[in-house]
């Protein structure tokens, strides 16, 4: 089925995805399955149904959108475990899996199969996974899956900074990744960025001076920058000083706070570098350990030219990085209330104890913030949690204290 569907692939549309599923997975004996793919804000699950994805497409005999909250197929989707749904006289259920490309979610597969068959639910996880793989692939071109999993109109700011950053969650054996970003529909400055070269992770978080289709440029264009310089092999400061080069060329009315950071994953070593930007915070066994606090400098573009300090931290196995934007912490409520750093940073410890996952746990707190604000922001909110496992040889000595250079 695996093989035969990965074939079929290679010249195979997204609207001609769900039906060629269908088809395979019923050659050994998985029936009726369907596809749902989660939105942008991660509040619902919507039916690919294949046909154009248009709003209002009928469904069929289907149930176009589960909200991820309160329902079976929500609750693979938070845990990334499959689970059982309806179960039928005749001896069979639905069986909810998660559709993961590594640690991305992508949505969720259901498939009925008899309770007991623990082959058939086997397969369906392998179903699930090629299926994936299919959707990555293919959703870069596919404007059905884009509007499938849009539920209001977007700003041209907003589609410029979904199109420019990598996908929200990364991980392998020593690290974590996990990214979110809010106003979803109507981002204006904010971005992030992060890649793995070899033992080194690189990170940056950009806040762009405004809410508009500028700010949205502007902080593209330092994206960009970040990107160009690291892959020349460049340090941090060197780094920031070829950002600071590039805003500069324009008409120097816009600027960019950053922070830029790296992290050697066999060590533990983070550096970072901080340009009119909040500091990072460093949790560790449920508790706040730290606030890197840096020298800073002035925010790329204002042709000011102060210099931040490079500084380093190290890290212990475990310890979980908060990189984020201003507008996380100073989002108020109607009574004018502060959602605050220490909210921000206890959210989410007790997500943590919980026993969540990176991507569930920014799900929930920007679902929390956006409670906090009466669902609309005023600033973009951009948060980037890293979380370190360790060296690669488990039985490694603990590492020695936080120190900075």
């Amino acid at each position: 089925m695996l093989r035969e569907l990965m074939v079929a692939s290679h010249l195979m549309s997204m609207e001609q995805l769900p039906g060629a599923v269908v088809e395979h997975a019923a050659e050994v004996g998985l029936r009726d399955v369907v596809i749902y793919v989660a939105d942008l804000r991660q509040s619902v699950l919507r039916l690919l149904t294949g046909k154009g994805e248009d709003a209002g497409q009928d469904p069929g005999d289907e149930v176009a959108e589960y909200k991820i909250e309160g329902t079976v197929a929500g609750r693979a989707y938070q845990t990334v475990v499959a689970v059982t749904g309806q179960v039928f006289d005749d001896g069979t259920c639905h069986r909810w899996v998660p559709i993961l490309d590594g640690t991305e979610r992508i949505g969720v597969l259901r498939v009925t199969v008899r309770k007991d068959d623990e082959k058939a639910k086997d397969d369906a996880e392998y179903l699930a996974g090629i299926v994936a793989l299919m959707v990555v692939s293919k959703g870069p071109y596919s404007d059905s899956l884009s509007r499938l999993v849009r539920t209001r109109p977007m700003t041209v700011s907003a589609e410029m900074q979904w199109r420019l950053m990598p996908p929200m969650t990364f991980a392998n054996d020593q690290v974590v990744i996990g990214a979110a970003l809010e106003p979803a529909y109507n981002l204006g400055g904010d971005a992030f960025d992060y890649a793995l070269a070899g033992d080194t992770v690189h990170l940056g978080v950009f806040d762009a001076m405004g809410h508009d289709t500028a700010a949205g440029l502007t902080s593209n264009l330092a994206v960009a920058a970040f990107r160009n310089s690291r892959l020349q092999g460049n340090g941090l400061l060197d780094t920031g000083r070829r950002m600071e080069e590039v805003l500069d060329e324009q008409d120097g009315a816009r600027f960019v706070t950053a922070v830029l950071a790296e992290l050697d994953i066999r060590t533990g070593i983070l550096s970072w570098a901080l340009y009119g930007h909040p500091p990072p915070v460093v949790l560790r066994k449920g508790r706040w350990v730290s606030t890197l606090d840096c020298r800073p400098g002035t925010p790329l573009g204002t042709g000011l030219g102060v210099v931040p300090e490079a500084c380093s931290r190290q890290l212990e196995p475990g310890d979980r990085v908060l990189l984020y934007t201003d507008g996380v912490v100073e989002a108020r409520d109607p009574d004018k209330q502060e959602f605050g750093l220490e909210r921000f940073v206890d959210f989410i410890i007790k997500r943590e104890a919980d026993g969540l996952p990176v991507p569930e746990t920014l799900r929930r707190l920007v679902h929390s913030i956006l409670d906090h604000h009466s669902g609309h922001l005023d600033d973009d909110a951009t948060v980037l949690l890293l979380e370190w496992h360790g060296p690669p040889d488990a039985s490694t000595d603990a590492m020695e204290p936080i120190h900075q250079t």
